[in-house]
């Protein structure tokens, strides 16, 4: 307790810092403060039907990343998917694409162009999932609760939802560049926290009115959920280390003083992104099946049972296929092997170039099939968790896409700050060693 207040006290003592994490409460603040403002033309009382809907299946999900402003019918209800999900296509465009291969080669101005077509096309999925929406109000909501339905309103709408969104996506930029933590992560991070104490509370007065021992099954879900965080704890920080030869001197062709050092490769070098990926894609047969068809209703039907076979296989598929693809697109073997050569750098019993390359890609693709499916186990956690008697809401605590954001971001800011502690000759927040997030080795 006594290093914690220290800490919080050199904290404050550090001017940057102490205006990064002000400006990151104040910029969540206002996020949270729009997640309760109705659409225009919307009666508030009357939103009991859409929080029903909203409170279970894969809505739920959407209802809690956005943090309760689906429910609410707020001016961003429709959250921060849109964005994840022009970031999805952007990246597999990336796959393909040779413009944007070239782009992302070009360093600092290829990434701004890359970043100013990636909020064009939010602006035109949040476009498209705006009337989706809006249809699904009025299927749920009475005619009661409506001032009028006409052109007008649908049309206001739905600039409105796409602002909300755009907004949100300017916060999280900003959270990125003036505070502190990824903007956009802190922001999905928020609106889970935001769940939380409900569902903790639901949870408790539910087994409070079955009585019959119900309070020492609540005491053995906490002790559970205690467990699972440490699990995932450990799977976010997991690394594998690669002995590294460097030369400290070379005179003509031979070596001396060589130094041995590591490259941590990371177990699961993708982090929470193949969840996050996945789930939207999943997202994609709710939306269309507002519009009534056939085929998207049976589809929707099978998605939306989160408890369902097909939802959990379908879901685990996805995540394994976009952890290969996102560590694939953040790690390059043959930068990589490059990088080494350059500093004269080799793994022992490995030739430079070419064979460093193809070593190090096989390690990778070892390292990542046990880390993919891990990470897609503990993405279905919340499925067994509800098959075990527990309340919708608190369940998707237990694993989870849920779960996973809010381990990540709280390491990867705590690591942020720690940086800035260290980096000013503080001690850092803990003792017995430095917090590991998912980007540090």
């Amino acid at each position: 307790m006594r290093q914690l207040i220290e800490t919080i006290k050199n904290i404050y003592k550090i001017e940057e810092l102490r205006n990064r994490i002000l400006t990151t409460l104040g910029l969540v603040l206002i996020y949270r403060l729009g997640s309760h403002i109705v659409l225009p033309g919307i009666d508030p009382m009357q939103l009991a039907n859409l929080k029903s809907q909203a409170s279970s299946g894969v809505l739920g999900l959407l209802n809690m990343f956005s943090g309760g402003a689906f429910a609410n019918a707020s001016i961003f209800a429709l959250g921060i998917m849109p964005y994840i999900s022009a970031s999805i296509v952007i990246q597999l465009l990336a796959m393909a694409i040779p413009y944007f291969q070239r782009l992302q080669r070009e360093g600092e101005s290829g990434r701004k162009k890359i970043n100013q077509i990636t909020r064009y096309l939010t602006v035109l999925i949040t476009a498209g999932q705006a009337p989706s929406y809006l249809l699904n109000l009025n299927m749920q909501l009475p005619q009661t609760a409506f001032l009028n339905t006409g052109f007008m309103f649908q049309f206001t709408s739905v600039i409105i939802l796409v602002s909300g969104t755009m907004f949100i996506m300017w916060l999280g930029e900003k959270i990125t560049d003036k505070g502190i933590g990824n903007g956009i992560s802190m922001i999905i991070m928020v609106g889970i926290i935001a769940r939380l104490p409900f569902a903790l509370v639901g949870e408790f007065l539910s087994r409070v009115e079955a009585q019959n021992g119900q309070l020492v099954a609540f005491l053995v879900e906490l002790v559970v959920l205690f467990v699972v965080v440490i699990g995932v704890i450990a799977l976010v920080q997991a690394t594998r280390k690669i002995p590294v030869q460097y030369a400290k001197r070379i005179v003509g062709n031979k070596q001396y003083g060589g130094v041995r050092q590591y490259i941590p490769l990371k177990v699961n070098a993708a982090g929470v992104m193949p969840i996050i990926f996945a789930q939207a894609l999943m997202f994609i047969p709710i939306i269309l099946v507002n519009f009534n068809t056939n085929i998207t209703t049976g589809i929707a039907a099978a998605m939306n049972d989160y408890t369902g076979f097909w939802h959990n296989f379908i879901f685990s598929i996805l995540i394994i296929a976009f952890t290969y693809f996102y560590t694939a697109v953040t790690i390059n073997p043959t930068q990589m092997a490059e990088d080494m050569k350059k500093n004269s750098g080799f793994i022992p019993g490995v030739k430079p170039g070419k064979k460093t390359a193809e070593f190090l890609d096989a390690v990778m693709s070892r390292i990542t099939l046990p880390g993919s499916i891990m990470l897609a186990m503990v993405a279905i956690l919340p499925a067994f968790a509800v098959m075990g008697g527990v309340n919708n809401q608190f369940a998707q605590f237990y694993g989870g896409t849920s779960l996973l954001i809010l381990i990540g971001v709280v390491l990867d800011t705590l690591q942020q700050i720690e940086s800035h502690l260290l980096m000013r000759h503080y001690d850092g927040l803990m003792k017995t060693g430095r917090i590991k997030g998912r980007s540090n080795a």
